[in-house]
């Protein structure tokens, strides 16, 4: 079995990147490699990131992943990080490690990320998937008593629902977000995108789910809404629908 092991992303001008890259098998060196994008403030041993990486390794497909600068092994402060420098390490590990083709699969803030890579490297890009995708969540996840706080403070504290420690915002990570908003008009992205959103998501509502669907230029666009589905989609069946999600465009764009 082709196993991976911890490898390192050194740059001269930002932090060491930590990540994990799997090969393909030969019978599957043709498909894209898997680039798995967490979310705000996650990484890359998250439920979601793990079961796509057993799944590709039982399958012989090829999968990276990664912690941004700032968040898990990877090196660097994450209140010294924005939007754009986490999509920049998105690019230097597509643009250095992986050969050919990718399909990213972006989870919450990692969805933003996706549309963000693809706009970047059309090229490279051969789909999407977004998991309670969460595009311009600056622009609709704070009140305007918090924007405010991060505009005159540096930083906002939340308490947050996954863990004992406080969800920091920085005001140059809000700065940075509210300079690559997507939604404002045509996302000019053309491959295949596949979208898994609850309606029970209490961060980040479906209705940005249709928003993005519509504002894609790609026609080959499915929203899969699960009606009691929460932010997280971390439940077996979730997973399973994921696995089963990524599976099928695969196996599409092997058609195509």
């Amino acid at each position: 079995m082709n196993q991976h092991n911890t490898s390192f992303l050194d740059r001269a001008d930002r932090p060491r990147i930590v990540y994990h890259h799997r090969r393909a098998s030969e019978a599957r060196a043709s498909a894209p490699t898997m680039v798995f994008l967490p979310g705000y403030a996650s990484d890359m041993t998250g439920t979601k990131a793990l079961a796509l990486d057993g799944w590709a390794e039982r399958e012989g497909l090829a999968m990276l992943r990664f912690d941004y600068a700032g968040c898990g092994a990877s090196g660097g402060g994450f209140e010294d990080q924005g939007l754009a420098d986490w999509r920049d390490d998105a690019l230097a590990l597509i643009d250095t490690v992986v050969d050919g083709p990718v399909l990213l699969i972006g989870s919450s803030m990692g969805g933003w990320l996706a549309l963000l890579v693809a706009l970047a490297r059309p090229k490279r890009v051969a789909g999407i998937a977004g998991i309670a995708a969460a595009p311009d969540f600056t622009m609709w996840g704070f009140s305007q008593e918090e924007k405010i706080t991060l505009l005159t403070e540096g930083r906002l504290e939340k308490p947050s629902d996954y863990g004992p420690e406080p969800m920091v915002t920085t005001r140059k990570f809000w700065q940075s977000g509210e300079g690559n908003r997507v939604l404002i008009g045509e996302i000019a992205i053309d491959c295949p995108v596949r979208l898994i959103q609850g309606q029970n998501d209490a961060d980040v509502p479906w209705q940005y789910a249709l928003e993005t669907q519509k504002q894609l230029r790609s026609a080959d666009v499915q929203l899969l809404l699960i009606k009691d589905g929460d932010h997280r989609l971390s439940r077996d069946t979730d997973i399973a629908l994921l696995i089963q999600t990524v599976g099928n465009l695969l196996g599409s764009l092997a058609e195509a």
